[in-house]
């Protein structure tokens, strides 16, 4: 077809690109690709004949031969079509339908491949967050892993003699390791802050109902609290919950045998304690002789004092508790008495100790000791009718009052000073809690009990002072001033030994307060399964602990500097240390193997 001559004629000729203006014309169609369209104009305008834009595509002029290298069918050959403009030699060639499905396809086939792509990366950020999640410890952090390896041989082949600590059972040890962690469950059964806690709920519930089976206490009387995060936590709920700041508490003093939660200043008057600091504190004391509590002096002080709280119980008293000549002395100054029994709960649960639930107000505990259970505390609180002999209490009421702690005690635990209940902790609670309502912990109590006699007998034989002269629950107070030893040098020598026990201050006839004394008690290796004869060969090593301890000081000195290079390297500590390794790794662990 040649143009080239084109004479006078009612048609013209236009090539129009997809991104020309005139395509936007509503009477032409748009093209979508790089085409050209190639259109024939009539000069009459005759708008019943509508005439359509032909989409051509403009090609190179191709020599036949080339033609065949390419391969082209013949039907491609006949689509294209040489022309000539103006002179010009040109070819077009018709888009047809497979090139607009090609086009299609390959776009489809664009949008699949960067769909899978997206795909593909989704599931490989959902791995990499299951693996990071399902990761064990030794994998996820091999650092906290071998240092958790080395504190559990630590406790294998040491004997572990503080007063304060016990080993939990493996169901134990379970809960405080579950899922219950994730949970978090501000408030309290039935009125949480969050949703999702039907089940953290059962649990609480039925931990402060097997609280108050544990103890013999008759829930339309008694009330508990178990979210406490430590006796500490609990005592000082008591404080907050029902007295202002500036209030008086009195309390056991420290070198005594308190605890400072019950309030305690330094002899140079630091408080040392949010007890002392938030409240004013004046403490009772022992008869430095006896090393019993001075009843008389202490309804003196009570007297002038008039705290508002009075506390009895402590972390070093080796003997039983007065508590009906506490609760006269309560009843006198018109003070609540709030017990401590943190030692001695798992022997008072047991009945191998005087119950305070038949002469206090309130009482607070930790979990962990004698116990047995996991880390924490707990509150009980007095409900219902006041009885006439409790005399006035804080509300001055008469003896019809009911009891007003409940709310007052549950509302300073929770949102006064704490958030969200540690569940795993109140799980592992209420599982020890159902092992100390059975027969079995009974004994162990009662093993527990006699071993602490058994070992206090050993050292009274071999000359060794005792404060009290014995013990009547789990813990022994060994004053060392008479053998001419301090109670932090003998301590750090057990340590290298493998002998762990707590110094203590020994409050004596001068008023003068040094760590003269150590604390040792009984539980954590009856939990191992130790008898009386054992605890005799235990005194042995304590004894050795103490004649090494009196050959360092005497060629080193007792101050620190000296006396830790006499130890260094020492052999008589090597020695004994393979005595007690030897000794300790006979009985199993439990909770876990090694």
């Amino acid at each position: 077809m040649d143009l080239s001559q084109s004479q006078s004629s009612n048609l013209s000729l236009g090539f129009i690109t997809h991104v020309s203006p005139v395509m936007t014309a509503p009477n032409r169609s748009h093209i979508v690709d790089d085409s050209i369209a190639f259109q024939i104009d009539s000069r009459v305008k005759d708008q019943s004949y509508p005439v359509t834009p032909v989409p051509l595509q403009l090609m190179d002029k191709q020599t036949k031969e080339n033609g065949k290298e390419g391969g082209e069918s013949a039907d491609e050959e006949r689509d294209v079509e040489e022309f000539r403009i103006l002179g010009h030699s040109m070819c077009i060639k018709r888009k047809r339908d497979t090139d607009a499905t090609s086009s299609s396809s390959s776009s489809k086939s664009f949008r699949a491949t960067s769909s899978n792509e997206n795909l593909l990366g989704l599931e490989s950020r959902r791995n990499a967050v299951r693996a990071w999640g399902n990761q064990g410890l030794q994998a996820a952090d091999p650092d906290i892993f071998e240092i958790m390896e080395k504190e559990k041989q630590r406790q294998y082949k040491g004997i572990e003699l503080i007063a304060s600590e016990n080993f939990v059972c493996k169901a134990v040890m379970e809960a405080l390791g579950s899922h219950l962690t994730n949970k978090y469950s501000e408030g309290a059964p039935g009125a949480r802050y969050y949703g999702g806690n039907q089940f953290i709920d059962e649990i609480e519930t039925l931990c402060c109902k097997r609280a108050l089976t544990a103890f013999g206490l008759d829930p339309e009387n008694w009330g508990v609290n178990v979210q406490p995060y430590s006796c500490t936590s609990a005592n000082f709920a008591v404080y907050t919950g029902l007295l202002l700041p500036g209030d008086r508490i009195m309390g056991l003093d420290t070198p005594s045998g308190g605890n400072t939660s019950h309030g305690y200043y330094l002899p140079n008057g630091r408080r040392v304690s949010g007890a002392s600091i938030f409240f004013e504190s004046l403490s009772y004391k022992v008869d430095p002789q006896t090393g019993y509590v001075d009843f008389d002096k202490l309804e003196e002080r009570a007297l002038d004092f008039r705290p508002k709280i009075l506390i009895c119980g402590g972390s070093s008293y080796p003997r039983e508790w007065d508590y009906a000549k506490f609760r006269q002395i309560a009843d006198k100054c018109g003070a609540v008495l709030l017990c401590d029994m943190a030692q001695i709960s798992g022997l008072i649960a047991a009945k191998e100790c005087t119950s305070p639930f038949d002469y206090c107000d309130i009482v607070t505990s930790t979990t962990h000791k004698s116990l047995r259970g996991p880390r924490g505390g707990i509150i009980f609180y007095r409900k219902s009718s006041k009885p006439r002999k409790r005399g006035l209490l804080l509300n001055q009421g008469d003896g019809s009052d009911k009891y007003d702690f409940e709310e007052k005690i549950n509302f300073a635990v929770f949102p006064a000073l704490q958030g969200g209940p540690h569940n795993n902790h109140i799980a592992a609670l209420a599982i020890a809690l159902k092992q100390v309502a059975t027969p079995d912990y009974k004994a162990y109590m009662q093993q527990v009990k006699r071993n602490a006699q058994a070992l206090a007998a050993a050292l009274l034989r071999r000359n060794c002072r005792l404060v009290t002269g014995g013990t009547d629950n789990h813990m022994i107070l060994w004053d060392l001033r008479n053998l001419g030893l301090t109670g932090k040098n003998f301590e750090k020598v057990c340590e290298l030994c493998h002998i762990t026990l707590n110094k203590v201050m020994v409050f004596d006839d001068n008023g003068s307060i040094t760590p003269g004394g150590v604390r040792i008690g009984t539980p954590a290796m009856t939990s191992r399964g130790c008898i009386e004869s054992d605890f005799d060969t235990m005194a042995d090593f304590l004894l050795k602990a103490a004649q090494i301890t009196n050959s360092i000081q005497r060629e080193h000195g007792k101050l620190a500097k000296g006396f830790l290079k006499g130890i260094e390297n020492n052999k008589d500590v090597i020695e004994l240390r393979t005595r007690v390794e030897n000794f300790a790794s006979l009985f199993a662990m439990p909770g876990f193997e090694v």
